[in-house]
């Protein structure tokens, strides 16, 4: 579903992606994990056409993204870190945005606006600006933007930013709903987040893939990851790298 060959990217003289290659099958949720500034946010960018990388493929369901954007993109959901912007828009018009520049029309985007909306309970909202909204409200607008079009591959990053407790419960159920027939990639910094939904984890370091192993591997007798996870990054302890890098 989603292949990476030889990733690489720097800006300047930082190397933010180091020949990095992985690849993700469907029916799974696969949590990107990392210190600030690993790469994580870089190599999502470049899964989703944002970025161009200085080497590599990147393959959504046999598609070069590079070389066959438009159908790469068409199987894809992206749901950037602090998603903002179309403020003066309201929920439904961001919305029906999203679904035209994903090749929806008609009764086929009406009937796609109507399931997102009741999927992450967006229909009180529906007719409110973006900018009215409390930064939860946005973020489940957002990501109802990256479901519209039923894509095969979801690239979620930090879906559950902002959110209170009873709304990152919503996006969590509705992560693992999604799962049963796709593939998602998801970056957090809740280690109690990927324990809860995922079924692999890659951990990047300086741009490297530095593990690649299913979540029970890693996870001590109490199922916590983060006795794991300082072991494996704890020379990032106190590093200056470029922010969203």
């Amino acid at each position: 579903m989603l292949k990476i060959t030889n990733l690489s990217k720097s800006f300047g003289h930082v190397k933010a992606v180091n020949n990095l290659s992985l690849e993700l099958q469907s029916d799974s949720v696969v949590g990107f994990l990392g210190p600030n500034g690993a790469g994580k946010t870089t190599t999502m960018r470049m899964i989703c056409g944002y970025l161009i990388p200085d080497q590599g493929v990147i393959r959504i369901c046999g598609h070069d993204v590079r070389r066959e954007s438009q159908k790469a993109r068409s199987k894809l959901g992206y749901l950037p870190e602090a998603p903002n912007g179309f403020g003066h828009l309201r929920v439904v018009e961001f919305l029906r945005f999203c679904g035209q520049a994903r090749g929806l029309f008609g009764e086929g985007l009406n009937s796609a606006i109507d399931h997102v909306s009741q999927r992450l309970d967006l229909s009180s909202v529906l007719r409110r600006p973006l900018n009215q909204l409390s930064k939860g409200w946005r973020q489940r607008a957002w990501v109802a933007q990256a479901i519209i079009h039923d894509p095969h591959v979801l690239v979620l990053d930090e879906p559950t930013d902002g959110l209170d407790p009873n709304q990152k419960d919503l996006v969590r159920d509705l992560v693992r709903e999604l799962s049963r027939d796709r593939t998602i990639l998801l970056s957090t910094h809740i280690l109690e987040e990927a324990e809860e939904l995922c079924d692999r984890v890659i951990v990047l370091d300086k741009g490297i893939g530095i593990e690649d192993a299913p979540l029970a591997d890693l996870t001590d007798s109490n199922g916590r990851l983060s006795a794991c996870f300082r072991r494996l990054t704890k020379d990032a302890v106190g590093r200056v790298r470029p922010e969203n890098h």
